[in-house]
């Protein structure tokens, strides 16, 4: 990654979280901790990494992604109105009755494929498409997103071991982990550790990689073959609410709601952030 893409993914990213702020703000709505996570990761899966196209959003040879954690939806959306799949201004009626983008992430959306909510149906899914392409030939890829919470569930599991039975090498599995979830620690819930040994003992290929430096996010994405002979996971060591201090590791920001106040000191806690950033 050159210097001039590595400054378009840190603006991107700044912009992801500060749209994140303003929609939660603006429709009540919560989840801003896990929708910060994962700010770092979106510009550069959609710029260097990922195959599609704004505007062919549909095309066949597409790479998919799915968004197994669908309450963080926000920051994809974010990420994918800034890239031009739809108008900026969709963003302001995020969560609204007369808005187009509900809470949860849905393929009504352009580029959006498979609508999320319910931990645990993501990977499923990646998995049906994965079986679907290899059966037709096909050479895209399927990345999901997932998460602490999610990995809880056993239908993630399940998917994990017929992944890794049937050497499903077109699916890359991505996990935001933050290690807090809606109540609490990880550890204190279903604690997954030690989560690379358990994929690896189920076929998997798995690494891990600082989910908020953009330069090691790009690298460890790049690392993965197009045929690696086994599914790829990437745990991306997060930090819930990354950006502003008073939301950082703190699992009450899974729900917590933003005042204007609070969203305004968010905001620029951001901005100076990054302008420090610029400044080096």
């Amino acid at each position: 990654m050159n210097e001039e893409q590595l400054k378009y993914c840190k603006e991107l990213a700044k912009k992801i979280r500060i749209h994140c702020l303003k929609m939660v703000c603006a429709g009540k709505s919560g989840h801003i901790g896990s929708m910060l996570s994962t700010a770092d990761i979106y510009p550069v899966l959609y710029t260097s990494i990922l195959n599609v196209d704004p505007k062919a959003p549909k095309k066949d040879d597409r790479d998919r992604f799915i968004l197994s954690k669908g309450h963080g939806g926000a920051a994809l959306l974010a990420c994918l109105a800034e890239l031009g799949y739809f108008p900026l201004e969709w963003l302001g009626r995020y969560y609204c009755d007369d808005g187009k983008l509900s809470g949860h992430i849905s393929h009504h959306i352009p580029g959006v494929e498979f609508s999320t909510g319910s931990l645990g149906h993501g990977l499923p899914v990646a998995c049906g498409m994965a079986m679907a392409a290899k059966q037709a030939g096909k050479k895209h890829r399927i990345f999901v997103m997932s998460s602490d919470g999610d990995l809880n569930e056993g239908s993630s599991w399940e998917a994990i071991m017929l992944a890794g039975q049937h050497h499903w090498d077109n699916v890359i599995m991505l996990v935001d982990y933050n290690r807090l979830q809606a109540l609490g620690k990880s550890e204190d819930i279903i604690d997954l550790e030690p989560l690379i040994p358990k994929l690896e003992m189920f076929g998997w290929r798995a690494i891990e990689a600082n989910g908020h430096d953009i330069e090691a996010v790009e690298a460890t994405l790049k690392q993965v073959p197009l045929e690696a002979g086994k599914p790829t996971a990437i745990i991306f060591r997060t930090v819930k609410g990354k950006g502003v201090s008073f939301m950082e590791n703190d699992y009450k920001w899974h729900y917590g709601g933003l005042t204007e106040e609070l969203r305004d000191k968010a905001i620029r806690e951001i901005e100076d952030a990054y302008a420090k950033e610029v400044a080096k």
